[in-house]
């Protein structure tokens, strides 16, 4: 696993004191998380480029940089440390990726799906590949019946984080990770293929 998935406790201090005042109001606070967290960014962003269809328009970086002019500009969020940070940015690349596909498909005469590939190293049975849309549709209904079990998903599917990062994000255990898991991959696939 790369070493940067996993800092050492001075750069996890430094970061949760760095979003502590960036959630106080202090822009350059916010700022330095991003410069330190680049490349935690930057793996996320190709991580979510893995799975997508071969040609496509957005590359890594520019998935990054619209990344951090979302972050920068959006809302004040309650930063509780650099997992908590993390996830939110892997959601934040979820919903650019939707937004990208939905520009995509509005400027095309014919509506034809984008596609992307669900991680088999993520445990993933049925289709290999499913429409990001409705995928993304499926996770929206599926956050309506398990809030958790989505978040769980999202952290593994989009952000590639392991059972015991999830845990730290969810405040659960790793067992628990791994139970909501199954459940949310089950009740998406039954969504995805519902002919299987």
């Amino acid at each position: 696993m790369p070493e940067e998935r996993h800092p050492g406790p001075e750069l996890t201090g430094e970061i949760t004191h760095l979003l502590r005042r960036w959630r106080s109001g202090d822009l350059e606070a916010g700022q330095q998380v991003i410069d330190r967290l680049y490349p935690e960014l930057r793996r996320l962003a190709a991580h979510y480029m893995r799975f997508e269809r071969a040609g496509h328009t957005l590359q890594p970086t520019a998935l990054v940089h619209e990344l951090y002019i979302k972050i920068m500009s959006g809302a004040n969020v309650d930063w509780k440390d650099r997992a908590h940070f993390l996830a939110f940015a892997a959601r934040k690349l979820r919903h650019i990726l939707v937004d990208h596909a939905r520009r995509v498909r509005s400027g095309q005469k014919a509506l034809a799906e984008t596609r992307v590939a669900l991680p088999k190293q993520a445990g993933w049975s049925g289709e290999s590949e499913a429409d990001i849309l409705a995928l993304d549709e499926a996770l929206a209904q599926l956050e309506g019946v398990d809030d958790r079990s989505c978040r769980a998903l999202e952290l593994r599917f989009f952000a590639g984080l392991t059972d015991d990062e999830s845990a730290e994000v969810l405040g659960i255990s790793a067992p628990t990770v791994r139970r909501d898991l199954t459940f949310a991959k089950a009740w998406l696939s039954a969504r995805l293929n519902p002919h299987a």
